[in-house]
């Protein structure tokens, strides 16, 4: 992430966590028992209770949170929370063993019990029920839709509702009761993993979207309802001596989302100080309690800080921040470095988001109505990074994605990419499961691969190639007995047929009519198809040129490629259709080294440049590992403090060297852009393609393989 961005963090989450610990903390120690009743009782079981959804909520807003759901996120968050949970059954081992937990019958069930679902002591629940929560949340969130999860999740609560504030209500219904009974054999509460968590995970995945973001207006009013509405209720079954537990409400779940929605509108400095000490607070107060009384009765001031039920919670929330504040700001100082930006040190791609959003809605008003887009983002998005960008087209509302490699559409789904992904390359018939269960659809290259992959036995979605004069991929579409045969297949579930424009970019004579052949041919088989009685699924014959010189054919996709990235192939290629695009990667480096080389001395392999004078050389730790062509030696440069510097000598593998003898002031850690984001510029893609002789297609996949990503956004990094 881009420093001038780094303000823009959720300080709302951060504090609100501080907040939260606090809470937590009143609710094991009652505040105002001491005074009133009532008041503790609405202090501790309703408001207080805003905490643990609290951070579920937060959890589930990084992790579960589309556009993040890679499995290796998972998986840190379980080890994590599980080292947590260990750490904190050895710290609280002396309390257990003071409170005689190890000892009586049927401690080895009663432990297992403890350790998945109840925790090993009161506060403990949490971790193991963050864990489970966070698996079911996550299962729930990749294998169906958002509003189907949220069902899933919200009857999980419903069940565990009757366990807890409403179990007066099912008490005497034989049957239910004894379902219930059933479920407290395994565990005490259904505040828990299985019933409270998943839908708050849910809940805070859902905000992370973006798309149901509400105003702070909006979200503070609708909290405010909400939390009279759940005061009512709990007061209400308080009452009547309905609950069971004082954790679950109905009114919960709504109050919860406002409350994090209008959070999710202060945005500041990042608060790793209040981040980190919330949960230490969290883990170490009842430590502070035991602790407190101990010493309380010890210098005899039982009466102050132990029976003064406020000035008690007021001595135990001082020691936990005590402890906490100084341990969590030694752990940011000493402790392994976490979420830090994208590697900005030495050379990254910088993206621009609002070129890509330009882009994207640039192009789709030139489509035939009800023509989607279809993006290709192969080869790390030709090299801006796939999870980046397609991220951000599904968050725009892109819901169709081309891919080389079945492994590309797999990296996709584990990002939560949940459109349709179209692998427009060969994938081995063997990998027929993968293909379904990833819910990709593939290719079929020709008849005899279509054959062996319906023979897997596995219903696999395909779109069929058509070759109509690339004679690359496809049937020919003179084959058309054999695409029928292929609708028949019973394994091969056809959801689109296409083919590819082969010299859609060039307008000449001659290459213009071949197009307009291919074009012909494809639909001639179309036709032919539907004389025949075949339904024709949706049908796509553009790529990026073929939309910009050919937009009036009318097809349900347009496979755009290059254009969306802001760039064409080549400079100066006239199309019929001239949108305005906008570049969305720059490439930039810094300034690591600074020589003087003297008048007729060389520089590089081969010593293929000298120099003329006495010169200032900058070393820049960007080469052709990193896709910069090593043709451009010597041809090339870069842009230093708006001024250009060429390329002298030789691009290695890892450096390239150039002369900034005539830019006054270079330093080191002066940032060089190597390819600028700005359309036509004598460092755009187009241009440095063109001097690399090659085209920007090729200059830019080369770029994805060790550069760092970098979003430059007031959006933050995506």
């Amino acid at each position: 992430m881009s420093e001038s961005k780094s303000w823009n963090r959720y300080t709302g989450i951060d504090c609100f966590r501080f907040a939260a610990a606090l809470l937590i903390v009143a609710i094991h120690t009652s505040p105002l028992a001491s005074y009133t009743q009532t008041g503790d009782f609405i202090l501790t079981r309703i408001v207080a209770r805003v905490g643990v959804p609290f951070f579920l909520m937060t959890s589930g807003f990084f992790l579960i949170r589309p556009y993040q759901q890679n499995r290796d996120r998972l998986k840190q968050f379980v080890k994590k929370t599980a080292l947590i949970y260990g750490a904190a059954i050895l710290l609280y081992v002396p309390v257990n063993l003071y409170n005689g937990y190890f000892s009586g019958d049927g401690l080895l069930p009663r432990l297992i019990q403890d350790l998945v679902f109840d925790g090993t002591l009161y506060h403990l629940w949490y971790l193991p029920a963050a864990i489970l929560g966070a698996v079911i949340a996550w299962r729930l969130a990749k294998r169906y839709s958002r509003p189907m999860a949220l069902a899933i999740g919200g009857l999980l609560y419903l069940v565990g509702l009757f366990g807890d504030s409403y179990y007066g209500v099912i008490e005497d219904i034989a049957l239910v009761k004894g379902f219930y009974g059933l479920l407290f054999q395994v565990f005490d509460h259904t505040r828990n993993g299985l019933f409270l968590a998943p839908i708050f995970f849910l809940l805070g995945g859902m905000l992370g979207e973006g798309k149901q973001a509400l105003s702070l207006g909006k979200s503070l009013w609708g909290f405010g309802i909400s939390f009279v509405l759940m005061l009512a209720e709990a007061l209400t079954l308080h009452h009547f001596q309905v609950q069971r537990h004082d954790s679950m409400y109905l009114f919960l779940l709504p109050c919860m989302y406002f409350l994090f929605s209008a959070l999710l509108h202060w945005r500041g400095a990042r608060m790793p100080l209040l981040r980190d000490s919330s949960l230490l607070i969290y883990l170490i107060h009842p430590m502070v309690i035991v602790t407190l009384r101990l010493v309380s009765k010890k210098l005899g001031l039982q009466e102050l800080l132990v029976e003064n039920s406020l000035a008690h919670f007021l001595a135990v929330c001082l020691g936990s921040v005590a402890f906490s504040v100084p341990a969590a700001a030694l752990w940011e100082r000493l402790g392994p470095k976490r979420g830090r930006p994208a590697d900005t040190n030495r050379a990254w791609i910088e993206l621009n988001p609002e070129h890509l959003a330009h882009n994207a809605a640039e192009l789709q008003q030139q489509m035939p109505e009800g023509c989607r887009l279809m993006a290709v983002v192969k080869t790390e998005a030709y090299g801006h990074g796939a999870f980046a960008i397609a991220s951000r087209l599904e968050q725009m509302g892109v819901e169709a994605f081309a891919v080389a490699t079945l492994e590309e559409g797999i990296r996709l789904r584990r990002y939560g990419i949940r459109g349709e992904i179209l692998v427009l390359g060969y994938t081995s018939p063997g990998r027929a499961r993968e293909l379904k269960k990833y819910g990709i659809t593939q290719t079929l290259i020709d008849f005899t691969y279509a054959n062996s992959l319906n023979r897997q036995g596995m219903a696999v979605k395909c779109h069929i190639k058509i070759d109509t004069g690339m004679h690359r991929l496809g049937i020919s579409s003179q084959e058309t007995e054999k695409v029928k045969r292929i609708f028949r297949m019973k394994n091969l579930k056809i959801t689109g047929i296409y083919t590819h424009l082969c010299c859609a970019d060039s307008r000449g004579c001659r290459e213009e009519a071949f197009t307009r052949e291919q074009i012909r041919r494809f639909q001639g088989l179309l036709e032919e198809l539907i004389s025949s009685g075949i339904t024709v699924p949706k049908t796509h014959i553009q790529s990026s040129y073929g939309l910009l010189n050919y937009p009036e054919l009318a097809c349900d996709y347009v496979r755009v490629g290059i254009a969306l990235y802001g760039v064409l192939s080549q400079p100066g290629r006239d199309t019929r259709l001239q949108p305005k695009l906008k570049p969305v990667m720059a490439l930039k480096a810094r300034v690591v080294l600074l020589r003087a080389v003297s008048a007729g001395e060389t520089v590089g392999y081969g010593r293929t440049f000298t120099a003329a004078r006495d010169s200032r050389i900058a070393i820049l730790p960007i080469g052709y590992g990193d896709g910069l062509p090593r043709s451009l030696s010597n041809k090339s440069g870069v842009m230093i403090r708006g001024q250009y510097a060429p390329v002298a000598g030789r691009i290695c593998m890892d450096q390239l060297a150039v002369d900034v003898t005539e830019i006054p002031g270079v330093s080191l850690g002066d940032v060089a852009t190597v390819i600028c984001g700005e359309t036509d510029a004598e460092l755009s893609a187009p241009m440095v393609a063109e001097t690399a002789e090659t085209i920007s297609n090729e200059l830019l996949c080369r770029m994805g393989a060790r550069l760092p990503v970098v979003v430059r956004s007031h959006l933050g990094q995506i």
